[in-house]
């Protein structure tokens, strides 16, 4: 099987779903002539031309509700946002329109769009630059939230979320951009709302997701070495949560650790938490752990930024406490 970039995943879900169905188009800034911020739409202005791959103002409010309206009116927008830190700016048109407007109508619209950028932190990028907004999202009810962590599950779920005829939200990093995996070439598609085990074990579960997965599995390599064998779930999507994955892993293991790159108050670690203690509590043999970044806002100094990402370290102690070691 080839092995492609992040990048080009993403590009191969968009070019594919844009040869199928003429009413998709991308907007963003930069991403027509510069081809894209971080090159995920390059070529893609020679195939589809400047009507479908469509550089904007640096206004997100703007193109943001610009896409709304077209998914109204029978489109199917893929709206990107340099940096989902971005899209505060235009965030009124995805919770107050986007979100609510099929309600809101009666059942008249859908909104068939897809906002998608990079989330988390990305190294010295400050602290207006490195927020995750994954929790923010998924609190809404009428989004569907979409955190791959590598590019096979990045182009299956990117087609998935072009053909939802709901809002979603689809979070990258630039970080990942680069990643290199295997990604068939023939067609494929992944279902929305399931998660997968990327790693199987019986001692601990960890449950991930995003880019912070990779120090899980940093982890789980130096643990299986003191014999301690750990299951590892990638959520890939936040809402809708694969619960049932969760509470049979839990139910197997007897432990589980949460690793997540946000703040640790009203998060989606959280929410696992309060999941698996309402229905699966008689399974635990240990209170859970979740790990967070450090309560602050993300510093600039990479000694300090390196102290506030949990990393693998902080899940071999986690497991480790949790099974008494």
């Amino acid at each position: 099987m080839r092995t492609i970039q992040f990048r080009e995943a993403v590009r191969e879900a968009m070019s594919e779903e844009m040869r199928l169905d003429d009413t998709i188009y991308l907007m963003g800034e930069e991403v027509a002539e510069y081809n894209g911020a971080y090159k995920a739409s390059k070529g893609m202005l020679d195939e589809f031309g400047p009507e479908r791959v469509i550089d904007t103002p640096i206004s997100e409010m703007g193109f943001t509700g610009i896409g709304v309206g077209s998914a109204m009116n029978g489109n199917r927008p893929i709206i990107e946002f340099m940096t989902f830190n971005f899209s505060l700016v235009g965030i009124d048109q995805i919770i107050n329109n986007a979100a609510k407007m099929r309600q809101m109508s009666g059942g008249q619209f859908n909104i068939p769009i897809v906002f998608r950028g990079p989330t988390g932190s990305a190294g010295q990028l400050g602290a207006t630059h490195s927020q995750a907004f994954e929790s923010w999202f998924a609190n809404t009810p009428g989004l569907k939230v979409i955190v791959p962590s590598n590019p096979y599950d990045a182009k299956g779920l990117l087609k998935a979320a072009i053909r939802d005829d709901d809002p979603v939200i689809f979070m990258e990093s630039e970080q990942m951009y680069g990643d290199k995996g295997e990604v068939p070439e023939e067609e494929y598609v992944i279902e929305i709302g399931k998660a997968d085990i990327k790693r199987e074990g019986k001692d601990v579960t960890i449950v991930s997701f995003g880019k912070i997965i990779k120090e899980a599995y940093k982890a789980a390599e130096q643990l299986e070495e003191d014999g301690i064998s750990c299951e590892i779930i990638d959520l890939r999507t936040i809402r809708p949560l694969d619960q049932e994955a969760i509470l049979e892993s839990v139910k197997k293991t007897n432990r589980l650790v949460i690793l997540e790159e946000s703040w640790p108050y009203g998060n989606i670690s959280t929410e696992i938490t309060y999941l698996v203690q309402s229905k699966a509590f008689d399974y635990l043999d240990a209170p859970i752990i979740k790990l967070n970044t450090a309560d602050t806002p993300a510093p600039y100094s990479p000694v300090l930024l390196k102290e506030w990402l949990p990393n693998s370290d902080d899940v071999v102690k986690a497991v480790k406490k949790v099974m008494y070691k």
